[in-house]
């Protein structure tokens, strides 16, 4: 069955799209699995830094999930109609150095979905991602789409979703891609 690490772009702990990769791994099928992993401790690109102390830890960790587990969910905000900086520079630092980008990313089934307070979801952050993942060679599932718009009316106090329908979609989503992922297995 699928091992799928789940990333999701906003460090911050109320996060509506943390509280979205929670739910995802909640619904993954019997025999599935979303490992849910964070951004923190990933520290801002520098070549410099690269150079003198390498791959810093927080990076090499979740290189090291992504290269082993079958597929990748990205659980993306949407931040002034673009990708959040620090999730583009976690992906960034996580194809460093460029001969990994094959043992990280490539054919990797990756999936994009993604929440936001505002009425189009993620739309434009998730159409950002496709040349990012077009130039990391990654295989992106495009036979589901999940763009939850007006997330403050889907999710409780607690991060829980109380909107049926989003549920009920997110259910069918996270379905849709571990089958993808079993697939091609």
């Amino acid at each position: 069955m699928a091992n799928i690490v789940g990333l999701c772009g906003s460090l911050r702990r109320g996060s509506f799209n943390a509280a979205l990769l929670r739910a995802a791994a909640g619904l993954a099928p019997d025999g599935s699995r979303i490992d849910a992993r964070t951004l923190h401790g990933v520290p801002l690109y520098d070549g410099d830094l690269e150079a003198a102390e390498g791959i810093p830890p927080a990076v090499a960790a979740l290189k090291d999930a992504v290269a082993t587990a079958d597929g990748l969910l990205l659980v993306t905000p949407e931040y002034n109609n673009g990708i959040p900086g620090v999730f583009k520079n976690a992906i960034d630092w996580m194809s460093r150095p460029a001969a990994d980008i094959a043992r990280v990313f490539g054919g990797k089934p990756v999936a994009v979905i993604g929440a936001s307070p505002g009425g189009f979801g993620t739309q434009l952050a998730q159409n950002a991602w496709l040349p990012v993942l077009r130039t990391l060679g990654t295989a992106p599932w495009f036979e589901g789409r999940l763009m939850v718009a007006r997330a403050g009316d889907v999710f409780d106090a607690d991060g829980g979703i109380v909107d049926a329908g989003i549920e009920r979609r997110l259910r069918g989503f996270v379905a849709g891609f571990c089958a993808h992922v079993d697939a091609g297995l």
